[in-house]
């Protein structure tokens, strides 16, 4: 499969299943088409969770859940077509003052709906662990499961500002990295494919954790679904 094949089959811009339909979660994310964040005619389109708004309870409450599927990633994908309804008047009227900042809106919009949907997805409500070809690969890039776990904890706690920490998957030298990025956009590695992100904007944990990005930071790593993962990683390595 060539590069071009790969990223209009993908799970995060195509809209194909990424999980075994093995059990309930997979099901659900499967039914749902989480990851099927553009329709037929290209809008930008938000599809339901694929689990109720207490699933995640006591890790975080539906409340926090609730404002921040509904209000942060769902302003984000109208801000997103909002953008791109903008540089096709733009384009469309040949007048080009303004088309650069839609496209930057647009960057910062649509990466935010893409991190969001893979973060949703990379939840669970109990506590797993990564296996076989995942488990290899992480222990041959970092050495261990633990050393993996205490790093993407601190580069996700030490985001400057609002941001994520991501794990991604790097076709080019064919290996897991790590990546601390500000804002949903910036200090992105080119290639990278996204595994496992951790938000880590204020309204992901402030109900809750209040100022403490670094508690919710260890909450959300006792409850990353490591399944999900592993699938993400497989359909990465498709690339190749």
């Amino acid at each position: 499969m060539d590069r071009k094949e790969f990223i209009k089959n993908s799970a995060i811009l195509g809209g194909a299943t990424i999980l075994p339909i093995n059990n309930v979660f997979s099901q659900s994310v499967n039914e749902a088409s989480i990851d099927k964040l553009v329709d037929s005619n290209g809008n930008f389109i938000q599809k339901p969770l694929p689990y109720k708004k207490t699933f995640l309870e006591p890790y975080m409450d539906e409340e926090t859940l609730h404002l921040h599927y509904e209000f942060h990633h769902g302003g984000a994908v109208k801000g997103a077509n909002k953008d791109l309804e903008n540089i096709k008047k733009n384009l469309d009227s040949g007048e080009m003052d303004s088309v650069d900042l839609w496209t930057r809106k647009l960057s910062y919009h649509f990466s935010s709906h893409v991190l969001h949907t893979i973060f949703w997805t990379n939840l669970t409500n109990k506590k797993s662990e990564p296996k076989a070809e995942l488990l290899k690969q992480i222990e041959k890039d970092f050495g261990s499961f633990d050393k993996l776990k205490s790093y993407i904890a601190k580069v996700s706690k030490s985001v400057e500002g609002s941001g994520w920490g991501i794990l991604g998957y790097q076709p080019y030298s064919q290996s897991l990295t790590l990546l601390q990025c500000e804002n949903h956009q910036k200090l992105t590695q080119w290639g990278v494919i996204p595994i496992l992100v951790i938000d880590v904007w204020e309204h992901a944990y402030y109900l809750k954790h209040k100022n403490k990005r670094g508690d919710f930071v260890d909450t959300i790593m006792e409850i990353i679904n490591w399944d999900n993962v592993a699938q993400r990683f497989a359909n990465a390595k498709k690339i190749n």
